[in-house]
Formats: structure tokens, C-alpha cells, sequence
């Protein structure tokens, strides 16, 4: 596993390679979710690198669609411009953020090194939404403070921005999408997504 670049990822992972991961309110379906997917992690990064960037991120398209709400997190992280778009460049930056989503985790969690990832039992209502709280060990024994946000979708409930060590995954990415908006709109945001994406998968 890479080294965590919060600018760069949603989430951390994974979990030691004799053990299952922590079962905290397994019966909570937020925390289920987040157990599902950090399963999908561990399962890609022992295989990573036989995979490869693209290998691993193929076989994280289904896990990522399927634990976060994407097209609200492009809508939130692009901010106020979201409302002067066309749709088509909306559908676009969703599909661009989806895949810098998954490239990152491609990018980063590239191996297994027996980190452990915990679900805290404590899930929180605040109004609509859940917060499930995680915490991981790292190989060097390090830990890091995760925080999910999640909302009631389509599918059940999804992730809709993760704070790593208190600082909001969306929040991070407005600031980093905010000097493209401000030079070319749409047309530029999509350029320095791609960008992004392609380097990490190289």
C-alpha cells in the first residue's frame, strides 16, 4: 500500500491478512456497506501486483459504484458552477470523477502489507445521514482516523464524503478543481481530470 495522500483518495482500507474485518454493528446497513467494500480492497490489493494499475482498477469499478454516490460527490465537489453546466457536462465530470475515484485507489492501494481496518461500533444518525467511523493500522503501525459520511440512494446506503483525519475528501477536492473551473469551465475541469486519472494509472 502506497502511502495515503488524502488530496489524492476517499478512503483507506484493509485489514491483516489472517483476520476478518472488525464486525462492528454488522446488523447497521451503513457500516455493512463499508465492510463490503473494504473486503473488495483487501481481495484487489493481495493481487495488485499481478494486476496491475488497470488490472486492479478494473476489478474496482463494481465496489466503488456500488459503495459510493458519485454523481453527488461530483455535484458537491464541483460547487456553485454545477448549476450554470450543461447536462451532458455534468454526465462527463460525473463519469471523469468516477474513474479518478477508482484510479486513485488503483494507484494507492497497489498491495497487501497487513494493515488493519476497524468499523467502529458506534454508528451515528446526524439528521439524515450516517456516520460510520473506521480506523487503520498501518504495516508501520501508524494509525489513521476515517470518517464516513453516508446518505439513504438508490441501492442503499453510499458514501457521500470521507474524512481523513478530519479533513472532508470533498472539501479537498473542491479547492484542487476550483483553479480549472476558474480558467476554462467544464472543458478545463474535464482536461485536468483526465490528466490526473491517466497519470495515476500509468
Amino acid at each position: 500500500m502506497r502511502a495515503i495522500r488524502p488530496f489524492l483518495i476517499p478512503v483507506a482500507l484493509a485489514l491483516a491478512a489472517q483476520a476478518p474485518v472488525v464486525r462492528a454493528a454488522p446488523s447497521d446497513p451503513a457500516a455493512a456497506r463499508i465492510e463490503t467494500f473494504d473486503r473488495a480492497l483487501i481481495d484487489t490489493m493481495k493481487a495488485g501486483p499481478a494486476l496491475g494499475a488497470m488490472g486492479r482498477y478494473r476489478k474496482l469499478i463494481p465496489a466503488v459504484a456500488e459503495a459510493f454516490d458519485l454523481p453527488v460527490m461530483t455535484r458537491f465537489a464541483v460547487g456553485p458552477a454545477w448549476a450554470t453546466m450543461s447536462e451532458s457536462d455534468r454526465q462527463a465530470l460525473i463519469r471523469a470523477f468516477t474513474r479518478l475515484t477508482i484510479a486513485s485507489y488503483a494507484h494507492n492501494f497497489d498491495r497487501f502489507g497487513g494493515e488493519k481496518f476497524e468499523i467502529d461500533s458506534m454508528v451515528q444518525s446526524r439528521g439524515a445521514d450516517k456516520i460510520v467511523r473506521c480506523r487503520l493500522t498501518t504495516s508501520d503501525g501508524k494509525t489513521v482516523n476515517l470518517l464516513y459520511r453516508m446518505h439513504a440512494a438508490a441501492g442503499g446506503w453510499k458514501i457521500v464524503d470521507v474524512y481523513y483525519d478530519a479533513i472532508s475528501q470533498l472539501t479537498t477536492r473542491r479547492s484542487d478543481f476550483a483553479a480549472p473551473l476558474a480558467s476554462g469551465g467544464a472543458k478545463s475541469l474535464l482536461a485536468h481530470l483526465a490528466a490526473t486519472s491517466d497519470k495515476l494509472l500509468q
